[in-house]
């Protein structure tokens, strides 16, 4: 339905034309705005492009090491954003899934090139660990990596101050 603006509505409507944004593209862009204050919007995708995404997040990111079998063998590297701070833009009839062990942790990759730029892990499964090497340039300034001991994983997590909160709005 139709929001009465009050005297803000010939300020939407002259703010739409200047943009050339329709009523629900302008909304979008106020939300988040609002809601991604002190947050980039990074882009990123796979190697072959086939799968594209974005995702807002701090400039300053804090990327977790982790050391469990599959991240070795992946050198999994990545940092962990809710949910809602993340859209695939294409390619998700391109994404395969990986699972095992407890098959929370969701190991997505492209199909074509192999590369996982984002998964669900199992530390968070309301969010994405995205993979920062994924990422286009320009929107990061600096990279903090932490070590996890994801050998022994129950233990690591339980231990974390903050990983299972990184997930939250």
């Amino acid at each position: 339905g139709a929001i009465d603006l009050g005297a803000q509505s010939g300020r939407w409507a002259a703010f739409q034309e200047r943009h050339r944004l329709s009523c629900e593209e302008a909304a979008r862009l106020l939300l988040d705005a609002y809601e991604y204050r002190g947050l980039v919007k990074h882009t990123g995708g796979c190697h072959c492009g086939a799968v594209r995404f974005e995702v807002w997040a701090s400039a300053d990111l804090h990327v977790f090491n982790c050391n469990c079998s599959i991240c070795t063998k992946k050198q999994n590297r990545h940092f962990i954003v809710p949910a809602s701070r993340f859209k695939l833009l294409k390619g998700a009839d391109n994404l395969t899934t990986y699972t095992f062990n407890t098959h929370r942790a969701q190991h997505t990759f492209c199909k074509t090139c192999g590369v996982q730029s984002f998964y669900t892990p199992r530390s968070n499964p309301d969010g994405y660990g995205i993979a920062p090497h994924c990422l286009d340039d320009g929107t990061v300034q600096t990279i903090i990596t932490e070590d996890i001991n994801g050998k022994e994983w129950e233990k690591a997590v339980k231990e974390h101050k903050t990983i299972r909160d990184m997930s939250k709005p």
